[in-house]
C-alpha cells in the first residue's frame, strides 16, 4: 500500500482551476493516508476525511463540466458520464464497504488505492482529451439498454454460482487495480463460423475465488493453489454460459478457448481504446469482480 502521495507536475492540464482542484484531491487523499496511520482517532477522522473527498471532488466535477461547456469541448457527454459514474455508483459503494468493515484500516486503504488508481487514470487520460493532451479511449457508446441487462444478468450469475449479492461499482471500469491482494484473470474467447469474434474478461479478487470455492467444496482454503486456478477457469465457463441465456453470448458463438492471465496481461484491454462493456462490481462481504467484453 502507499507511503505517501505526492503531486507530480505531469498532471497538470495547463487550466488553472483544474489543477487547483486536481491538487486538492490528491492533498485529501495525501491527508486521508497520515490519518489512517493514527489508532486512535482513526475511524472518526477517516470517516470525516472522505465525507470531504467526496464533497469537494463533485464540486471540483460541476467545475470540470462548466469548462467543458465553456469551450464547447466535443467529448463532454462521455466525460460526464464518467464523473455521475464514480458519484452515483462507485463511491457510495465504496461507502458502503466501509461502513461493513467499520472504517477498518484495511478497508480505508482499499478507499485510498482505488481514488488514487481512479484519480491517475482519469486525470492522465480523460482530463488531458479535454485540452487535446492526447485522444480519448471511449471510442465505443455502450447503449444504455445494454448496459442495464449486463447489470442484471451478471448481478444473477454471480448470486446463482458465487451465492454473493453484488453492488455495482463502475459501469465504465477503466482497468484500475480494484484488489487489496492478489486477483485471477481468465479470458474466454468466442468465435463464429463467419470468424465473429467476441472476448469475455472475468477478473476475481482472491477473496471472492476462495470464499466461493470454500461454500462449494465445504473446506476451508488459505491460499489460491493450481487447483482452485482450473476450479474458477471452470466456474468462469459456467458463468459465460449462464450470462449467454440472457443475451451476452449468442448461440452461434463457440468457445475456443480459455486462458488465465496476470493483471497486467488483462489490463492491456485499455491501453489504445477501452471495451465497449467494462464493469467493476462488488461481491458484498466476499471480494470484487470485473467483466469486461471485448467485440
Amino acid at each position: 500500500m502507499f507511503k505517501e502521495i505526492k503531486w507530480n507536475n505531469r498532471f497538470n492540464l495547463g487550466v488553472d482551476v483544474i489543477d487547483q482542484a486536481h491538487q486538492r484531491l490528491f492533498s485529501i487523499v495525501s491527508r486521508l493516508l497520515d490519518l489512517n496511520k493514527d489508532t486512535e482517532k482513526q475511524q472518526h477522522a477517516c470517516r470525516e476525511g472522505i465525507k470531504y473527498f467526496k464533497s469537494y471532488a463533485i464540486k471540483h466535477f460541476a467545475e470540470e463540466e462548466r469548462y467543458m461547456q465553456s469551450i464547447n469541448y466535443p467529448g463532454y457527454d462521455m466525460h460526464k458520464k464518467l464523473h455521475d459514474n464514480l458519484k452515483n455508483n462507485t463511491l457510495p459503494a465504496l461507502e458502503d464497504e466501509l461502513e461493513e468493515f467499520d472504517y477498518s484500516i484495511e478497508s480505508v486503504q482499499h478507499f485510498i488505492g482505488i481514488c488514487v488508481g481512479w484519480l491517475n487514470g482519469h486525470i492522465m487520460i480523460e482530463d488531458r482529451a479535454i485540452t487535446g493532451k492526447n485522444p480519448s479511449k471511449w471510442l465505443h457508446q455502450p447503449s444504455d439498454d445494454i448496459t442495464g441487462s449486463i447489470i442484471k444478468a451478471t448481478q444473477q450469475s454471480l448470486q446463482v454460482l458465487c451465492q454473493a449479492d453484488a453492488q455495482l461499482v463502475s459501469t465504465h471500469y477503466n482497468g484500475v487495480d480494484f484488489a487489496s491482494g492478489h486477483v485471477l484473470c481468465y479470458r474466454l474467447s468466442y468465435s463464429t463460423k463467419a470468424k465473429e469474434r467476441v472476448q469475455l474478461n472475468f477478473v476475481f479478487e482472491e477473496t471472492l475465488v476462495l470464499r466461493t470455492l470454500e461454500e462449494i467444496l465445504d473446506l476451508r482454503l488459505h491460499k489460491v493453489d493450481k487447483t482452485v486456478i482450473e476450479a474458477m477457469r471452470m466456474l468462469s465457463e459456467q458463468f459465460a454460459d449462464y450470462l449467454s441465456q440472457f443475451f451476452v453470448l449468442k448461440a452461434k458463438y463457440i468457445l475456443d478457448r480459455i486462458d488465465v492471465q496476470t493483471f497486467d496481461q488483462f489490463a492491456r484491454n485499455f491501453e489504445k481504446t477501452y471495451p465497449p462493456y467494462s464493469f467493476l462490481f462488488n461481491a458484498t462481504g466476499k471480494g470484487y469482480f470485473a467483466f469486461c467484453i471485448n467485440m
